[in-house]
């Protein structure tokens, strides 16, 4: 018979945890004497209300619905305006309600998150939430039910909206508001797919088939797949910029493929191009896209690129790169960053040969190896060290003035993209909630939940709106508004002379 576990004494354990706390200091001062201490990042703080009475409340949620919302006013115009060009199928005399209102309306359900279209109807129609969204959006003279946005985003073409967002981000490259966190020059744009949902019923055409199981536990489930592209600079700023759904009428139906990640890419580059011709663009991409093909067209379109490299892709520029770097041994870099001792090696004018459409092509390849090591405590208080490696493929020559701004500051925030599906996965968007079962108005809810995020983003850095996410955090601070906006809190007349004078679009970064 086994012997019962016995729970170590509550002294003990506290002996374990100021033990703990001991190292983890001592190692905090260890790399702050040695330089190599990451900057803290702030906690939110656990207090109880700042507000000291009433008034004092209702100052700050006008300021915080002001701030956010009035963001959104300063675009609406544009925004309008782009969307009032959608055709408009429906029959003029059985409207009762403007395409652009419909449209806006839900704009508004992603911006204040809600989680389905029958909370929009129980929540936003509210005679309270209504009437403070007449003052602040003058234009929504009367709410819809969401079905009725539901049958417009079923008929119209939903790729106009995504051309409305696309105009959005246009304007705000011309008034060059990333200007500061710009990589060699270029806009750094991550590129990554992402399962929006899955069926067990194919209820539209254009969706994917797999088969989980073998023989008789064999099933075929129908999922929806999106290739995205964001704008991915530092400290988490990423701005939604394009969608591409994979279509299974796009694959290779000749010899019954399915349309795939490469395909879509290709596809999404040439929109790209098209819709910034001349922009100057860094692709951040994984390693799934260091491939021949999409490298030559990156070079056509003159966009630069940091593509990770897996240790088992493209094994000749490996073989290369292994030689070569022996006989260069001043192509060697030392620092430390982010609490991490870093060492960068790197090869330049790798010669890759490729065969595409039977013809075969040559690019020249720049090649980069980082090499981390850093210590940390583990959940007993155990110092450990660690170690990690990665590697990627430059469209550029790498040297010691430009290695940390390329593989630091571009091809490592290349999680952004990563970490933007999560948010809008887990963090209010329900990315993964299809709104619709046609396929059409599943796109059209998609695209208005993006272009939501565009604005909740802009706001989230905006240096006006700073106090109240750095003191209540993200989610928090978008309830505090969509709580605001529900109840008696908003003065008309100082959300009038609030909204008279729109907040200047200033980011902060972390």
């Amino acid at each position: 018979m086994s012997k019962p576990c016995r729970c170590p004494k509550r002294a003990t354990i506290k002996a374990e945890r100021r033990a703990k706390c001991a190292q983890e200091q001592a190692l905090r001062e260890h790399l702050r004497q040695a330089g190599q201490a990451p900057p803290a990042a702030a906690a939110l703080p656990n207090r109880l209300s700042t507000y000291a009475d009433i008034a004092e409340e209702q100052q700050a949620r006008e300021a915080a619905v002001s701030g956010q919302l009035g963001l959104l006013r300063n675009h609406l115009p544009l925004l309008l305006a782009r969307l009032a060009r959608i055709p408009d199928g429906r029959n003029p005399r059985k409207c009762r309600h403007k395409l652009t209102v419909l449209l806006l309306y839900g704009l508004l359900m992603f911006v204040f998150q809600f989680a389905s279209r029958r909370a929009v109807n129980r929540e936003m129609t509210r005679p309270q939430f209504e009437a403070n969204l007449r003052l602040l959006f003058p234009e929504l003279q009367t709410l819809p039910h969401a079905d009725t946005l539901y049958r417009l985003l079923a008929k119209i073409d939903v790729g106009d909206i995504e051309a409305a967002h696309v105009a959005l981000v246009q304007r705000l490259l011309r008034g060059k508001t990333f200007r500061r966190y710009l990589i060699n020059n270029c806009y750094p744009i991550a590129i990554d797919g992402s399962q929006k949902l899955a069926r067990d019923v194919c209820f539209d055409a254009p969706l994917l088939a797999r088969t989980h199981g073998t023989g008789e536990q064999a099933r075929t489930q129908y999922y929806v797949y999106v290739l995205e592209a964001s704008l991915a600079f530092r400290d988490g700023l990423v701005i939604p910029l394009l969608s591409e759904f994979l279509d299974h009428a796009q694959g290779d139906t000749d010899n019954d493929k399915q349309d795939c990640e490469l395909r879509a890419c290709t596809r999404l580059c040439e929109r790209l191009k098209r819709y910034f011709p001349r922009l100057p663009i860094l692709l951040l991409l994984d390693g799934l896209y260091a491939n021949g093909p999409l490298m030559r067209r990156c070079a056509a379109y003159h966009w630069q690129f940091m593509i990770v490299l897996r240790d088992n892709s493209l094994t000749t520029v490996w073989e290369d790169f292994h030689a070569l770097s022996v006989l260069t041994p001043d192509n060697r870099h030392q620092q430390h960053w982010g609490g991490r001792a870093q060492h960068f090696t790197w090869v330049n004018d790798i010669d890759y040969s490729f065969r595409e459409d039977a013809t075969h092509h040559r690019l020249r390849l720049h090649v980069v190896v980082c090499e981390e090591t850093w210590q940390a405590l583990d959940e007993r208080g155990v110092l450990l060290d660690k170690q990690a490696r990665h590697a990627w493929l430059s469209s550029r020559p790498l040297a010691a003035a430009n290695v940390h701004q390329r593989c630091n500051l571009a091809a490592r925030h290349r999680w952004g993209i990563e970490a933007g599906f999560l948010v809008e996965k887990h963090q209010g968007y329900h990315y993964e909630h299809a709104f619709a079962l046609d396929f059409n108005a599943l796109r059209g809810y998609h695209l208005l939940m993006r272009m939501a995020h565009l604005f909740n983003t802009l706001a989230r850095f905006a240096e006006h709106m700073q106090r109240f996410y750095r003191t209540l955090g993200v989610r928090p601070t978008l309830d505090f508004i969509r709580q605001s906006c529900a109840g008696p809190w908003l003065d008309p007349t100082r959300i009038r002379a609030l909204l008279a004078t729109p907040p200047r679009l200033c980011l902060q970064l972390e």
